[in-house]
């Protein structure tokens, strides 16, 4: 049994809709590329290619977070809607591991941003400024930034991962129609 996607904007009982799926695509390449730019600069930051990676890991990760605020206003605006998680113990698994995602999205690069602003030099997102520099050191933001935004960030690439097996396992094995609803296949 597979379900096709809807051609609406809008979510439905069926499928995401396009803006549900420009917005979960769109992330998935961003965070890719977030991701690469990571392991990379934590593999070797003076080789020439983790350098050109790493110049955008800011500005990129400013962009994940309006998109993730995006997406999740999108989904509240569309709970009613949306198709559902299914019911009993794996329905229950799936909403937790999905507001498990969204969590991380906006919590690492909250967390960056506080740490750049406890750093007092100031932030630009592709060559606008997003804060000015304070000059003021608040060594608690810096502190909380170093010890959580990377290995959130670790931690939400191991939860992209299970959401990617969850994906294949459905598709392949179960055979359900679920990964169907955001494929956008029949």
């Amino acid at each position: 049994m597979s379900t096709a996607a809807p051609s609406t904007c809008y979510d439905s009982q069926q499928g995401y809709g396009r803006v549900s799926r420009v917005l979960h695509w769109s992330m998935v390449a961003l965070f890719a590329w977030q991701f690469a730019s990571s392991a990379l600069h934590a593999w070797d930051r003076e080789a020439a290619v983790s350098k050109w990676f790493w110049s955008s890991h800011v500005s990129l990760g400013v962009t994940l977070l309006v998109l993730a605020a995006l997406r999740a206003l999108w989904a509240l605006l569309n709970l009613r809607r949306r198709p559902p998680a299914g019911a009993g113990a794996a329905g229950r698994l799936a909403r937790l591991g999905h507001a498990g995602l969204y969590t991380l999205m906006m919590a690492v690069p909250v967390l960056a941003l506080a740490r750049s602003y406890g750093r007092g030099k100031g932030l630009a997102v592709f060559g606008m400024p997003l804060f000015e520099a304070t000059g003021r050191e608040q060594p608690a933001l810096v502190a909380m930034g170093n010890a959580l935004h990377g290995w959130l960030g670790w931690a939400l690439l191991a939860m992209a991962c299970g959401h990617v097996f969850m994906v294949w396992l459905h598709h392949y094995v179960w055979r359900d129609g679920t990964a169907a609803r955001m494929l956008c296949r029949r």
